[in-house]
């Protein structure tokens, strides 16, 4: 639209020159070398306009010819450079869909036809990866370090290379290189974390976090609780030979993180041994009230030293009404009480946790209850076999890793904070099925591993001239491998039982009529010890 109200408004200023020419007739004289030239205004006009004119077309001309060379080269170099850039856009394609014979047809060619720019490098690099040449991708990293512009990124490669050939040390000297060069380098940052980590040198990682926090790399929720988890390491490690440092970091941990478990009991554990029971006792209900813990449970029962059973089940029925009736605060009341000899109340506290399907804590404690009441019986027989098929009760899990107790770091990545309080993946297998069925679990592979024994071991053996009942039909397998579970746990008890052997012969009475049939007696041992 400009564009035509411009040519229209040229197209009237043109018009109106004309008609001032027009309008006022005059002439020109030129005398030049003994010639005289006469015209009228306009001619003269149009013939200088044509002169300018020619002359413009004249020097384009001749600039023309003397910047042919240079046009034709810059021409040539153009095509290159859009050759080799859609040989790089081609190349990377290839290395993300893993065609490695592809890949390196490309780089060559980027190479040849870009040089050594930055995408070539990267191409170059990433299709020695693909193909598995280590060697070739360390040398393309290697020159990017050369350029400013990709020397980050270089580092970056060689860091990667050298934690695949596990050259530890190597790699942390890249990624503090990579600090060094470009402190906001996320990569960077979290190398030398997991390096400082791995050396336990929990100061050094504070530091660490510190920065990141203060780059914008971690949020302040995330900042808070790595700082937590480093300052309860730290505590951790100078327990032994700085115990006031110790409970100072702990302290400072709970500060920061009050439902990290593992900073809240080692901080009431240390505050108790001081006296300060108070204290340790807020600590720990605060924990607590978050997350009920068998660790927080059992340095809140043992605060005062010399206590009765009676003390410390008054305890853990506090625990129980600060967690609402949770399972944790069930099982702390139900161990107490069994260790204060308060059967009843121990049934009261466990009975709400054997409705659905009990764990293998509950069947456990279940097997303590109903040996300490009773002694020696089937029951607590039958609550083991039940605990041997029982779901498992949440443990620190990192990365796939089943552990008893926290740490700072995965055992597998080096990750920070990584254990997490859950219940381990539970494999159900029907009732139907027996133990050697084609099932992958941690338990049947607990169970294959034990050796098979015997259902029963007979007291002693019986002289030649006394009469030996006939032997039974054998076991079902599942009957013989389940009492393989529970025969190592009871061996000790069974054989503290035992009575000794008689000195004279020992004669075996007979069978009296009313004992059930071989098969009754089967069915009767593989409803005894089913898994429920």
């Amino acid at each position: 639209m400009w564009r035509a109200l411009v040519f229209i408004g040229l197209l009237c200023v043109a018009a109106f020159g004309a008609v001032w020419l027009a309008d006022r007739p005059g002439t020109v004289l030129i005398t030049f070398g003994g010639y005289e030239i006469q015209m009228s205004v306009a001619v003269a006009a149009i013939s200088l306009a044509g002169l300018a004119l020619a002359l413009a077309l004249l020097w384009s001309l001749v600039t023309g010819l003397i910047q042919l060379p240079t046009r034709l080269t810059f021409a040539s170099r153009a095509r290159r450079r859009s050759r080799g850039y859609q040989a790089v856009s081609r190349g990377m394609v290839a290395v993300g869909a893993g065609d490695t014979i592809a890949a390196r047809r490309y780089a060559n060619e980027a190479e040849r036809l870009l040089g050594k720019e930055p995408l070539t490098l990267l191409l170059k690099a990433q299709a020695a990866q693909v193909s598995g040449n280590r060697e070739v991708a360390e040398a393309a990293f290697r020159q990017m370090m050369d350029e400013d512009e990709t020397r980050v990124l270089g580092l970056r490669g060689l860091f990667v290379e050298a934690r695949r050939r596990g050259d530890a040390e190597s790699a942390h000297e890249y990624a503090t290189e990579a600090v060094r060069l470009a402190p906001a380098a996320a990569w960077a940052s979290d190398a030398v974390l997991e390096a400082r980590c791995a050396e336990r040198d929990w100061r050094g990682a504070l530091e660490t976090v510190e920065r990141r926090t203060s780059l914008g790399l971690l949020d302040k929720k995330t900042a808070r609780r790595h700082r937590a988890v480093l300052l309860t390491a730290d505590a951790l490690e100078r327990i032994d030979r700085d115990p006031e440092g110790a409970l100072r970091s702990a302290q400072d941990a709970v500060k920061l993180a009050p439902d990290l478990v593992p900073a809240a009991a080692l901080a009431g554990r240390l505050l108790s041994r001081k006296g300060d029971l108070r204290r340790a006792a807020k600590v720990v209900e605060t924990a607590w009230r978050s997350l009920p813990h068998p660790d927080l449970a059992e340095v809140y029962l043992n605060l005062r030293p010399g206590d009765s059973g009676l003390d410390r089940l008054k305890r853990a029925e506090t625990l129980s009404r600060l967690s609402n009736g949770a399972p944790e605060g069930r099982l702390a009341v139900a161990r107490s009480a069994l260790e204060a000899r308060e059967f009843d109340r121990a049934r009261d506290a466990l009975e709400p946790l054997l409705r659905d399907r009990p764990t293998m804590r509950v069947c456990l404690l279940m097997s303590d209850l109903e040996q300490a009441e009773h002694g020696s019986t089937g029951k607590g027989r039958e609550w083991l076999a039940r605990a041997t098929r029982a779901p498992r009760d949440p443990a620190w899990i990192a990365d796939g890793v089943v552990s008893d107790h926290w740490a700072p770091i995965s055992p597998v990545t080096g990750r920070l904070d990584a254990f997490v309080w859950q219940a381990p993946p539970d494999v159900l297998i029907a009732p139907e099925l027996t133990l050697h069925d084609d099932v992958t679990a941690d338990l049947d592979d607990e169970v294959r591993a034990l050796p098979v024994a015997p259902a029963e071991e007979p007291v002693s053996q019986p002289p030649s001239s006394a009469p030996v009942p006939a032997p039974g039909p054998a076991p079902a397998e599942n009957d013989v491998r389940t009492e393989a579970v529970i025969a190592e746990p009871l061996k000790e008890e069974m054989r503290a039982e035992t009575p000794p052997p008689p000195s004279g012969p020992v004669v075996f009475p007979a069978t009296p009529p009313d004992v059930p049939k071989p098969k009754e007696q089967a069915s009767a041992r593989r409803s005894a010890f089913s898994v429920w």
